[in-house]
């Protein structure tokens, strides 16, 4: 929701961020076509190579106005809206192309699922249902290319595609969304323009009464996503994108944090229309002092200074349960943060067992907000390096998985808000294989914009694994003392373990006090009470009883 005025007529409209996604060849962008009356400079397979394949390549965008809907005359005290602005956002459904779809998502508020009612449920289609669960709360299946069924059979045919979608749906935040069947081309892609489509009425009424009002604030630092850019000879050069959060307005200073300048916005336009600003969710041309349009084709605006670059990340992580792979310690995924995908190495790390055993993370796809995370991620607590994601504890890893983090280590740099939604895949998969290639969504936690993250941050996370030792107990010294050997070898440096935990064999418990002599031995202290033996005992038999003994130490090793 966002209020668009003509400085003219002073029209207040309801922009409403609508994403077409599916799989590819279901019709998406003839669907966006059939809907609307208005289309930006990035509609419609502006791509030279898409239209060659007759598949979208990039994010295209589009618009349609109607009247506003009853149920949102009532903008709860706020001026009230004069019309509705649905903005159509057709991603791509080519398989290697999902890294756009998730760019894509993230400025959604309704998405529209187009499956080809003959085909059905295809791999792209489940993929892009997975992130519409991750990025938007409202959903709408659309059943395309209806005109393909034969006439006799062609309800019977919807009624049981119907059945099937409602029957997939069940398990996810949209099972009770509703299904409806168009045409949008009939006759397909190459058909005369002359053949009305079907359905299409129907569809733009449906969306009307899916519409709500998603909270949108003006305030706060701008942050515009980029999908498109072209010069003016004579004006300057125009990016067009959606507004994430804040607002602008002409004469504003904004900043393109991938170039690093500042560029002064000299006027604003929506679809063609000439605006004084705009604001959170609206869709938008900006146009800026000259610079080299081809410099970015895709990235963000912000207000200067806003945006940090980070070379490293801190992410909240949970797996997407439909991806098969496993996760583990030191693997490379894709990463989609903010409007870039990335290349990072992933180190995952939880809460030590004891705690772990007592907290454990919802097990909804939905993502938590930072602010309602059960464990907030802290520099100050202890971490447990973990060789993979661990799953539920319960049985055959049915329970909730347990609350767990991952440190990100891009290839290259990249620009984001703190906060926001991260998606892990496995883009690099055959694009033809039947498998989810999410692997996992987070929320990013914390960055780190030193180049040298490595010698200067990372040794602040308090990350840890746990090695286990043995060796024996050589003689006993006093009541309270013992000397062990074979737990290291001669050349360790034995004050990096001064003060570890070790167990007798006998059940003492003790810290280690130091070495003993060169040959790698050392000194244990026994803490509390001290070595037990019968009073009747001599020394040098108590001594004797401990001589060989085992000696377990507990190793708890920084990782930095």
């Amino acid at each position: 929701m966002s209020e668009c005025a003509d400085d003219k007529s002073r029209i207040k409209t309801l922009n409403f961020n609508v994403g077409v996604l599916g799989h590819v060849d279901s019709g998406k962008t003839s669907l966006a076509r059939a809907l609307s009356s208005t289309a930006s400079t990035a509609a419609f397979d502006k791509n030279p190579q898409s239209r060659e394949r007759g598949i979208t390549l990039d994010l295209g965008f589009s618009s349609f106005t109607v009247d506003l809907p009853d149920h949102l005359r009532d903008s709860g005290g706020q001026q009230p809206y004069d019309s509705l602005q649905f903005t159509l956002v057709d991603c791509p459904g080519h398989a290697s192309l999902i890294r756009t779809i998730i760019g894509g998502a993230q400025i959604i508020d309704l998405m529209m699922l187009v499956v080809d009612v003959v085909k059905g449920v295809q791999t792209q289609t489940a993929e892009c249902l997975l992130i519409g669960e991750l990025t938007c709360p409202r959903m709408v299946v659309v059943l395309n290319k209806i005109d393909l069924l034969p006439p006799n059979k062609r309800q019977a045919a919807i009624e049981k595609m119907t059945k099937r979608m409602h029957k997939t749906l069940e398990s996810t935040r949209f099972k009770e969304c509703p299904v409806i069947a168009v045409a949008a081309k009939p006759g397909g892609p190459e058909a005369l323009d002359s053949e009305e489509p079907q359905g299409v009425p129907e569809l733009i009424q449906l969306l009307k009464k899916q519409t709500y009002l998603p909270q949108r604030d003006p305030a706060g630092d701008l942050l515009m996503a980029v999908d498109h850019c072209f010069s003016i000879r004579g004006q300057g050069t125009v990016m067009t994108g959606t507004i994430l959060q804040g607002s602008l307005a002409v004469n504003d200073t904004v900043e393109i944090p991938a170039l690093k300048v500042t560029k002064k916005i000299k006027s604003v336009q929506m679809f063609r229309k000439p605006v004084s600003g705009a604001m959170q969710g609206d869709r938008v041309g900006v146009c800026v002092t000259q610079f080299d349009p081809k410099l970015l084709e895709r990235g963000v605006v912000c207000t200067p200074g806003s945006l940090r670059t980070l070379y490293a990340a801190v992410i909240s992580v949970r797996k997407i349960g439909y991806f098969k792979g496993s996760l583990s310690t030191r693997a490379k995924f894709h990463i989609t943060v903010g409007h870039e995908t990335v290349m990072a190495k992933v180190s995952f790390f939880g809460l030590p067992p004891a705690v772990a055993s007592e907290v454990t993370s919802d097990t909804e796809p939905t993502p938590t907000p930072p602010s309602s995370l059960q464990t907030p991620f802290t520099q100050d607590r202890e971490y447990f390096y973990q060789d993979e994601y661990v799953r539920g504890q319960g049985e055959a890893g049915s329970g909730p998985d347990p609350e767990q983090w991952a440190l990100l280590e891009f290839e290259r740099p990249v620009t984001c808000p703190l906060f926001c939604l991260v998606i892990g895949s496995k883009l690099d998969a055959d694009i033809h294989a039947n498998a989810c290639r999410l692997a996992f969504q987070g929320r990013l936690l914390q960055g780190f914009e030193d180049k040298n993250y490595t010698e200067t941050a990372l040794p602040n996370l308090r990350i840890y694994k746990t090695k286990h030792r043995e060796g024996q107990v050589e003689r006993v010294s006093d009541d309270y003392t013992v000397i062990g050997r074979n737990l290291f070898k001669k050349e360790t440096n034995l004050q990096l373990f001064v003060g570890l935990k070790v167990t007798l064999s006998t059940g003492e418990r003790g810290v280690i006090e130091g070495g003993f002599g060169q040959s790698g031995k050392f000194k244990v202290r026994i803490q509390g009470q001290k070595l037990h033996f019968p009073d009747c005992v001599p020394l040098a038999q108590r001594r004797k009883s401990h001589n060989d003994s085992e000696v377990k130490a507990l190793c708890v090793l920084n990782q930095k």
